[in-house]
């Protein structure tokens, strides 16, 4: 099995440092992003998951719910939420699973199916591939899938960017162009015909080519 966008997030059980979940459940009609971390006290991780914390309400604005996946047990979770409030200001306010067994890892395909052993036995390199950000929607499909090596830090300003974007085509027939944000003017989508753009679109749009309509921003 391949996942891809437009699959349905596997399901899966886990516990955290907020107490046991069962994915979809926790969901429930929100947004969701799962992004994880080959193993606790890595040093890019540590400064990304404190990140994270400090734009949470930005997240939470848009009815994103975030959680985060260390391929350690919980209990090592608390330990090292300690070193990321000290050393970036602020510790995680959202849920970070356990995967000492990499069941999940395996399960979203981030580590090789015949992966085993403990979690304590491994190091970060040998989980390096645990460096993935997952954007579930409302309806438990796969919207994006972003994978990074451990040396790069993620940038989720990009993911508040592309999730801006997600959920605006979500609701309007309209694709963003290159580097879009906020505000700023959007494409017609291919499959709306020039009749049905004039309905929508009564004022009209900037075609400097026929496939490439160019209108305001819906509200």
């Amino acid at each position: 099995m391949t996942l891809r966008l437009g699959d349905i997030a596997p399901d899966f059980q886990a516990e955290t440092t907020q107490g046991a979940i069962r994915f979809h459940e926790w969901l429930g009609d929100s947004w969701g992003i799962l992004f994880s971390h080959p193993k606790d006290f890595t040093p890019v991780c540590t400064t990304e998951l404190g990140y994270m914390a400090r734009i949470k309400p930005e997240f939470d604005k848009r009815n994103v719910k975030i959680i985060g996946l260390s391929v350690d047990p919980v209990d090592r979770h608390s330990g090292w939420a300690k070193d990321i409030e000290e050393t970036q200001g602020t510790a995680p306010n959202y849920p970070i699973i356990g995967d000492p067994d990499l069941a999940i890892s395996r399960l979203y395909e981030m580590l090789a199916a015949e992966a085993s052993g403990d979690a304590s036995k491994r190091t970060a390199m040998d989980n390096q591939t645990v460096r993935n950000v997952y954007v579930v929607g409302p309806d438990k499909k796969l919207k994006l899938i972003l994978v990074y090596p451990m040396t790069t830090g993620r940038n989720f300003d990009e993911v508040l960017r592309v999730i801006d974007s997600l959920q605006l085509t979500a609701k309007h027939r309209v694709a963003t162009p290159v580097n879009w944000k906020q505000g700023e003017d959007v494409i017609i989508a291919g499959s709306v015909s020039d009749d049905e753009a004039k309905k929508i679109y009564p004022d009209g749009w900037k075609a400097p080519r026929p496939y490439l309509r160019i209108v305001p921003q819906p509200k």
